[in-house]
């Protein structure tokens, strides 16, 4: 087995405030052989929420999962369950898809959020939910202009009308700092993503499916008409497999992903609590989730008990020297934005691997020439909605329904130059956005 970054990309959570928010998940070792008719490898929002799906059409199923539950980027993310997915411009989108794809992308996007809102609503999960959709804060008078030229546009993309906001209307809601404007859209939520993905492991296994932890899959083989699965404790065989391991996949687990995805770092501080007379000196009392126009954006909430969360994008080494840089690199944004707070404790940090995909959309689908094994990778940072969604979808392909999404999205993403190389491919890439940023 091989992945692209160092072995400390992949290793322990480190100082992350969701694993203190949660009591452990405690689902056991897959020890001897098991037969069912799907396997689930990865157990995050995507493998949780299509074995959910499978298991409640009296599917039998097992879920893989290499290490604890909520190890990876369902367990590190900011919890932003928010419009998102595709890094494809319209123009791109209905350019290679045909006219009206980016009408049909948004609506995909939406049905992504309810998706997971409806998920929640209807077994009452606590998951400390807040924020009113989402506010884009614009870092340049530029972008302003941008966001009210585009207005109209997205109102017409999404069937809502965005609400403009000026620098006044943001100080007035408590969303002050250095911004020239911004907009607001109403769908979406902030959500603990590590309650979300307790919830979704215990309704999944009250419903039958069968969760392994520490079992990583280390093989795999089409044997007659069924998959047949190695780990380090047993087998699974199955006739279907879902591939729900995004940017922590492995490079030959099967070879056909080789240089399919593109891993990225992003990186999370949270703050202590701040009180009320900190959050007025910042200016910035709201509980909205928000993010900046920066191509190498900054997101941030302030959270129920008053926390900041902020994070940033960034980081193409997961070595010891690359990993202190990016740590001074997010102190000194946080502080950039928020002057006020400069000298607020920070409590919690901690990074995580977003997953682009070349043709920058998402691929759910059946893996060309293997049978029986399907995919659903490449959220380009909106794993929350995105992912959740796609694990859905990748079900309802299993069951042989039809999924209600693109059908384009089930076209294969063709690999990334340079292979073993390609995180070189962002340098360039990053330099660039930061000139743009400026």
């Amino acid at each position: 087995m091989s992945r692209l970054y160092e072995p400390a990309a992949y290793g322990p959570q480190g100082a992350c405030f969701w694993a203190d928010s949660v009591t452990p998940d405690d689902w056991p070792r897959l020890d001897g052989d098991l037969t069912v008719d799907v396997a689930v490898i990865g157990g995050g929002f995507t493998g949780l929420n299509a074995a959910l799906h499978l298991a409640g059409r009296g599917t039998s199923l097992a879920v893989l999962e290499a290490e604890h539950p909520g190890w990876g980027a369902s367990g590190r993310n900011g919890g932003f369950c928010c419009l998102g997915g595709s890094k494809a411009p319209a123009a791109l989108l209905n350019r290679r898809f045909g006219q009206g794809a980016a009408q049909d992308w948004a609506a995909t996007e939406k049905a992504a959020v309810s998706h997971v809102e409806a998920l929640i609503d209807r077994h009452g999960w606590q998951v400390d939910r807040h924020s009113q959709g989402e506010t884009l804060l614009a870092h340049k008078p530029r972008a302003y202009r941008a966001l009210c030229a585009e207005a109209e546009e997205t109102a017409a993309t999404y069937g809502v009308s965005p609400e403009v906001h000026t620098t006044d209307d943001l100080a007035a809601r408590g969303l002050g700092g250095p911004w020239h404007g911004g907009m607001t859209m109403p769908f979406g939520f902030a959500l603990n993503p590590r309650k979300y993905h307790a919830a979704l492991a215990n309704e999944a296994t009250a419903t039958g499916a069968r969760l392994f932890a520490h079992s990583p899959v280390t093989g795999m083989e089409r044997v007659g008409n069924h998959w047949r699965l190695t780990t380090n404790g047993g087998t699974v065989t199955a006739q279907n497999v879902i591939l729900a391991t995004n940017g922590y996949s492995h490079e030959t687990l099967p070879p056909w992903l080789r240089a399919r995805t593109l891993p990225l770092q992003s990186n999370v501080i949270v703050t202590r609590p701040l009180n009320a007379a900190e959050q007025q000196a910042a200016g910035w009392w709201s509980d909205q989730m928000s993010y900046d126009t920066r191509l190498l954006l900054h997101y941030f909430r302030k959270m129920p008990d008053g926390r900041l969360l902020f994070g940033m994008r960034g980081g193409l080494r997961a070595t010891p020297g690359a990993e202190a840089r990016l740590s001074r690199r997010i102190r000194a944004d946080f502080a950039r934005i928020f002057p006020a707070w400069t000298d607020v404790e920070i409590t919690h940090e901690w990074s995580g691997l977003v997953c682009l995909m070349r043709n920058l959309v998402p691929f759910v689908g059946p893996v060309p020439d293997h049978p029986g094994l399907f995919a659903a990778l490449g959220f380009h940072g909106n794993g929350v909605a995105m992912g959740s969604y796609a694990g859905r979808l990748a079900a309802d392909q299993v069951l042989g329904d039809r999924p209600d999404a693109p059908n384009w999205l089930a076209t294969p993403p063709p690999r990334f130059p340079l292979g073993r190389r390609r995180r070189l491919l962002m340098a360039p890439a990053y330099l660039m956005a930061e000139a743009f940023d400026l």
